[in-house]
């Protein structure tokens, strides 16, 4: 791989294209640059995270492990607090897993695959003035990165909180400072795969943003 710089005469601004093997083409903006100067150069991301949806109905084979592999290292790449990398991830994907797991939670929709998202609670940034962990921020983010790479595999995935932490502890020989955070289920969509009615009920952006300091009440 290799990168090309292209230099633009006005505020001497700098875009960066870098060509690679599967992916001929990305540009990105270098940080101090005037975004105005530039179109719109790809709209890969934007297309992913629209696209994506949980998946509740999959086909029968397990993931081969070169796939588990890619969204495992997709995880790897996630940012932790002080780069403790506390995330401990529990890969299913024999038909003997999947059954313990199906006695953990109801909503497994008959994966072939799931990965279990934990954090150590030992190897966690704490934050001095109320103790708080962010191991649990980092396995959510984790598991954000490997979800979003199982899309852009082509692997159907859903993101199930709904499990018993205690049956997945006992399942699975879980030490007590290894906590289950998320559950990602995931497989090959099926045919009759689609987004449920509430994947696009989305709230008004005004509704959830707030600038500079909430309303005082």
């Amino acid at each position: 791989m290799r990168d090309l710089f292209l230099n633009r005469a006005k505020e001497g601004c700098r875009l960066s294209r870098t060509i690679g093997e599967e992916r001929p083409e990305i540009y990105r903006i270098e940080a101090g640059s005037d975004l105005s100067l530039y179109p719109r150069v790809s709209m890969e991301f934007e297309q992913l995270i629209t696209q994506r949806y949980s998946v509740r109905s999959f086909r029968s084979e397990h993931l081969p492990e070169t796939v588990i592999h890619r969204i495992l290292a997709a995880g790897h790449k996630a940012p932790t607090g002080c780069n403790n990398q506390p995330q401990r991830i529990l890969v299913l994907n024999t038909d003997d897993s999947i059954a313990k797991l199906k006695g953990c939670t109801k909503c497994h929709f008959d994966a072939p695959t799931a990965m279990l998202i934990c954090h150590n609670t030992k190897e966690s940034w704490v934050r001095k003035y109320d103790g708080a962990l962010s191991s649990p921020v980092d396995a959510a983010i984790v598991a954000t990165h490997m979800m979003l790479a199982a899309h852009d595999l082509g692997v159907g995935c859903c993101w199930v909180m709904h499990f018993d932490p205690d049956a997945m502890g006992s399942a699975f020989h879980i030490p007590p400072h290894i906590e289950p955070a998320a559950l990602l289920v995931m497989g090959y969509p099926s045919e009759e795969a689609k987004p449920l009615p509430l994947h696009t009920q989305t709230r008004p952006l005004e509704e959830v943003v707030v600038y500079e300091s909430f309303p005082q009440e």
